[in-house]
């Protein structure tokens, strides 16, 4: 599957070995916390995400769990050249995907998802919430304006 070039961008900053290294690399989280999407995170994302898991206390049980639902899950890879990644199968399945893929931008990662699940849920998902709001409602109204806490 192809990378966006503006995703490779964002990938490539959360790379310390890029530029030196032409071959960027990335973080796919997978598992069954994850029902229809992949997670992909920089390595540098990645990092802090692991740095996270490893201040939990030794032993405890939320370090294993977080363990092994994210550590345990990450699949790491590099972008060939021509921008592209192959999915395991394990992964492919578990999203069903076998034709076309979806990637979204979620600020700190993107999502992979098979192009029409994500356009089932996310129009329902989207449809039911904005029925729930006022018809002048605008979705910039939930971001703070720089500088705001």
């Amino acid at each position: 599957m192809s990378i966006p070039a503006d995703f490779r961008s964002v990938l490539a900053e959360g790379d310390a070995r890029y530029p030196e290294n032409p071959l960027i690399r990335l973080v796919v989280l997978h598992g069954p916390h994850l029902k229809h999407c992949l997670h992909a995170y920089t390595v540098e994302a990645m990092a802090e995400i692991e740095a996270g898991i490893n201040r939990l206390p030794r032993g405890s049980v939320e370090r294993k769990r977080a363990s092994r639902l994210i550590l345990a899950k990450a699949w790491k890879t590099e972008i060939d050249k021509d921008g592209r990644i192959v999915l395991p199968q394990r992964l492919r399945q578990q999203i069903g995907l076998e034709s076309e893929a979806t990637m979204v931008a979620m600020g700190d990662y993107f999502e992979i998802w098979n192009a029409d699940t994500y356009e089932e849920m996310e129009s329902a998902e989207t449809e039911a919430w904005l029925e729930e709001l006022p018809d002048d409602f605008d979705p910039l109204s939930m971001i703070n304006p720089p500088g705001e806490g």
